[in-house]
């Protein structure tokens, strides 16, 4: 069970791993050996839909929205922090609890629409990738689509979670490495942009900017994908001192893995700001945007940025198509396996079905639209069946949600719904 005082003890836990399990010593170098699960989630923070916000923020308004990477990676550790705990206390994920704890009605109706919006977030990923093979090779972006689905669906078929973790931490190591070249190809105001990460400021059109970036930062998918992934570090669920230490263990990858999602998301603004807002380029397209920076930056950093969409396209993709298969491998009670057939039919429902989706509208752009509706609409429910789950004593015990808990969670969960509906009114408007 998480609260503020957690953030106080994390720097000295490292103090008690010395110290004897009745069942399983640990050592200092685990720490290290628990990073990974908090950066699959990560990917879906940093995901093509990201980018696009990020972008048109920062050539719009400069360093001044900063301030909402910052808000939105405080809520999303916090609910990323609390459903990876449902994990580690119950062994179950989000899906499978869903079934057992949850009257079947429920339970089916929030599942099967949690299967449409894994869908749409694959439907965004994959022509995030689809867009960066046309820029770099003028792929057609329905052909590129197709490149894409049928590389990631290898890519699940044929690699053990151990090994998708891998590959995910390479291409955000990659992403990173990307936007790190391209800040030192621009000059960054520093301080201005220090200030603008934690002083709030409203511009003048600036609100829907505003609701679509904090409203895409929490994804239903990344919600059960964390807490079926994070299941691949347990070590003993018997012993209560394991237990509490996965815990402390879990809340240092998802912190130190929302602080990447944070750098990164950070530096696409701080990138357009120095490059875009200061010629007065105002951008909304990725493809305008990399079309604008090779006379800027150089062709080199335009093929940078288009490489890093494509990894980002690609690794978002497979992180999608894995929460599919944790859905669906939930609503039959069990967990997520690749070798499993309800995982592999969550797996293709997710990502083929998203490229069927694509033949048929053609536009990238209502391709786009298409998948924030089917997101704004369902989010509302994981949130509130994830808030319920983890705050019952029948299915948490002793680690369920304290009052104060409770209490931001529901905050934040009004929060993320009032801007994913006013987000959703505003997109049926145009």
């Amino acid at each position: 069970m998480w609260n503020f005082k957690n953030l106080f003890n994390f720097f000295g836990f490292f103090r008690d791993l010395k110290r004897k399990d009745h069942k399983r010593a640990f050592g200092a170098l685990d720490i290290f050996k628990y990073i990974g699960p908090g950066l699959l989630v990560t990917i879906g923070f940093i995901d093509p839909g990201n980018w696009a916000a990020n972008i048109a923020i920062g050539s719009k308004f400069g360093y001044t929205l900063l301030w909402v990477i910052s808000l939105s990676t405080i809520m999303l550790i916090v609910l990323q922090h609390n459903v990876a705990h449902l994990g580690i206390a119950t062994g179950l994920c989000l899906s499978e609890a869903a079934m057992i704890y949850l009257k079947p009605v429920v339970s089916k109706s929030v599942l099967s629409f949690a299967v449409l919006a894994s869908v749409s977030t694959s439907l965004a990923e994959i022509l995030g990738g689809s867009i960066a093979l046309n820029m770099l090779f003028n792929i057609p972006i329905i052909l590129g689509a197709i490149l894409v689905t049928v590389f990631v669906l290898i890519m699940l078929f044929s690699n053990s979670y151990k090994k998708i973790e891998k590959w995910i931490i390479g291409f955000v190591s990659i992403i990173g490495l990307s936007f790190l070249y391209e800040l030192f190809l621009v000059k960054v105001d520093w301080i201005q942009a220090g200030v603008a990460w934690v002083k709030p400021s409203f511009p003048e059109g600036s609100i829907l900017l505003i609701m679509s970036a904090m409203g895409a930062v929490v994804m239903p998918h990344n919600l059960f994908l964390h807490s079926e992934i994070i299941q691949s570090r347990q070590w003993n669920l018997e012993d209560e001192q394991v237990i509490k230490k996965q815990m402390k263990f879990e809340f240092a990858d998802t912190l130190f893995s929302m602080i990447i999602g944070w750098a990164i998301n950070s530096a696409m603004i701080l990138l357009a700001a120095s490059v875009f807002f200061s010629k007065g380029s105002k951008v909304e397209e990725l493809q305008q945007a990399n079309r604008l920076l090779e006379p800027l930056l150089g062709s080199n950093a335009s093929v940078v940025f288009a490489f890093a969409l494509l990894m980002a396209g690609i690794a978002s993709s497979i992180t999608s198509g894995m929460a599919g298969g944790s859905i669906v491998s939930g609503m039959y009670k069990e967990p997520y396996n690749v070798n499993d057939n309800h995982s592999r039919i969550g797996i293709i429902v997710s990502l083929v079905g998203a490229l069927l989706i694509i033949f048929f509208i053609g536009d990238p752009f209502k391709g786009l639209i298409l998948s924030q509706v089917f997101l704004s609409i369902q989010l509302p429910f994981t949130v509130a069946i994830q808030i319920y789950l983890t705050s019952s004593k029948k299915v948490m015990g002793k680690y369920a949600n304290s009052l104060f808990l409770i209490f931001i969670l529901s905050a934040i969960a009004c929060i993320v719904t009032f801007l994913n509906i006013k987000l959703l009114i505003d997109i049926l408007k145009v």
